[in-house]
């Protein structure tokens, strides 16, 4: 395959995540504000920075970034996911101190489930793509898509014990899981705008 044939497909692998990340956090923040599931809201607003991620990956496989820019989108990236674990952590507190129970959601389970499958699919194409491409930032987005796929697996974790056993406070617990991922992110995207 032709390195042009494989800059496309990267850039459409790109604007699929795009795409799922879109209607995924509309799906999951109405699905969040019907049952009151912070796990649910957490993810949703997990996807929007996403979102932001694979523009900034879109942006450079089309080679337009430039070192300034990219810095900027690394600290607005960094500044997102800080804001997330800041609004997670207070929610999460409060939730479980006045054991607030969320309800149940069906659609926010049924997406989860097909999200871990998309995000573990776009994942493996991205790293095949980007090493055979031999650019690191496809190939670093990736891991970035397979985590996805595992945040989504453990808010679904979280989710369906609610669901199916009641454990009210298995959904903030997922949601802590979010909270962890969102520090480790923020840290890593400021040291990389500080170390380009």
């Amino acid at each position: 395959m032709t390195q042009e044939r494989l800059l496309r497909r990267g850039l459409r692998l790109e604007y699929a995540t795009l795409a799922w990340n879109v209607v995924g956090s509309v799906v999951l923040l109405a699905a969040a504000a019907a049952v009151g599931s912070l796990a649910l809201a957490g993810f949703g607003v997990d996807s929007l920075i996403e979102i932001v991620a694979s523009a900034v990956v879109v942006w450079q496989l089309k080679g337009t970034a430039g070192d300034g820019r990219d810095r900027r989108a690394l600290r607005v990236i960094a500044a997102a996911f800080a804001l997330l674990a800041l609004y997670i952590a207070a929610q999460a507190a409060h939730t479980l101190l006045v054991a607030d129970h969320p309800g149940t959601s069906a659609v926010g389970i049924a997406w989860l489930t097909l999200t871990v499958a998309a995000m573990l699919a776009l994942a493996a194409a991205k790293r095949a793509t980007g090493e055979r491409l031999g650019n690191p930032v496809l190939a670093t987005e990736a891991r970035v898509t397979l985590v996805d796929g595992a945040l989504a697996a453990a808010v679904l974790l979280g989710v369906a014990l609610n669901a199916a056993a009641g454990w009210w406070w298995a959904d903030p617990v997922a949601a802590l899981v979010i909270l962890a991922y969102s520090v480790r992110e923020a840290r890593h995207a400021w040291r990389q705008a500080q170390n380009p």
